[in-house]
């Protein structure tokens, strides 16, 4: 099928993952503008904007997505819900690359199959990278994280093949009250008890929740993109320097310290993702033409915390 055919304006967009923080916002936002969202759901449908999927078992109503010109994956168990034992960590892993599998391979086998298919990734594909910055150039990392981060993507690899244009949304860390790792975040702060994790020094590469959904909009509706980009800011901060500004805007002290054992006691292998540092940086996502509306990170929190207006989403 033709990669360059755009996603018309109306049509049908089916989303995986439509409760969790981003895919809700992503379809309010759809929504809005005149899009019919199709949401995949795990129980019988309710309606005709849901369709049954099961990823356990690589099954999907396949008849239900017949129509839709676009299809958004962001389905997974959450990273920041529980402790990483290791039958957690086969779930986190299983939970995407089958559903993953699951659509790719439906959606190959439509008669009309779909312009475009935006899957779920992270930026934990490159690993800890230190100081050291990284873009969609770079090779993954050998971490838990990158090594789901690398089978997840291909296992859409049935979808790319039968020339649907595929886009990887490798995702920071979200700055949004409602999940993910920042949501525990706020309370914290704003009951004077947040401060840096371990040594601060670790870099977090984060993004506003307005502008994940604006750059995941971005994927679908540019019909010239494909293949893995980065949902950061511009500019990662270290997580002393991303304290700082939390309790500027919170207006909150910030003198403690939660040292790296006491988070792995407490979180147990997620305390990976805020004690590790990754440098990523958004590079084919500026050079695809995408404006970030919060590029910084107090513009970013301010927008949360609802210390200013923003347009749309966020």
């Amino acid at each position: 099928m033709d990669a360059a055919v755009p996603v018309a304006p109306g049509s049908r967009i089916a989303i995986a993952g439509a409760s969790g923080l981003i895919g809700s916002a992503l379809a309010r936002s759809l929504s809005a503008d005149g899009y019919k969202v199709l949401r995949l759901v795990r129980r019988a449908p309710r309606g005709p904007g849901e369709v049954r999927w099961d990823p356990s078992v690589q099954r999907v109503d396949t008849a239900g997505l017949a129509g839709c010109a676009a299809v958004v994956n962001l389905a997974g168990a959450g990273v920041a819900s529980r402790r990483w034992t290791t039958a957690y960590r086969a779930t986190i892993r299983r939970s995407r690359v089958l559903g993953t599998r699951t659509l790719a391979r439906a959606l190959a086998a439509l008669d009309t199959p779909p312009s475009v298919f935006v899957n779920g990734s992270a930026i934990g594909f490159y690993g800890f990278t230190g100081d050291r910055v990284v873009d969609e150039s770079a090779g993954p990392g050998s971490e838990f994280l990158s090594s789901v981060c690398v089978e997840w993507e291909g296992a859409a690899e049935a979808a790319r093949e039968a020339g649907i244009r595929t886009a990887f949304a490798r995702t920071g860390l979200v700055v949004a009250r409602g999940g993910g790792a920042w949501g525990p975040l706020f309370p914290l702060f704003k009951a004077g008890l947040g401060g840096r994790m371990g040594n601060g020094r670790q870099y977090w590469s984060f993004i506003s929740l307005h502008d994940e959904v604006a750059a995941l909009r971005h994927l679908l509706f540019t019909p010239s993109l494909s293949g893995p980009f980065n949902l950061t800011a511009p500019t990662p901060l270290t997580n002393r320097e991303i304290t700082a500004a939390m309790g500027r805007v919170l207006h909150r002290p910030t003198l403690f310290t939660v040292p790296a054992p006491a988070l792995r006691l407490v979180l147990g292998g997620v305390a990976n993702d805020v004690l590790g540092s990754t440098r990523a940086v958004p590079t084919r996502l500026l050079e695809s033409g995408f404006t970030f509306t919060y590029p910084e990170i107090e513009d970013a929190i301010r927008v949360v915390a609802g210390r200013q207006g923003t347009p749309g989403v966020g």
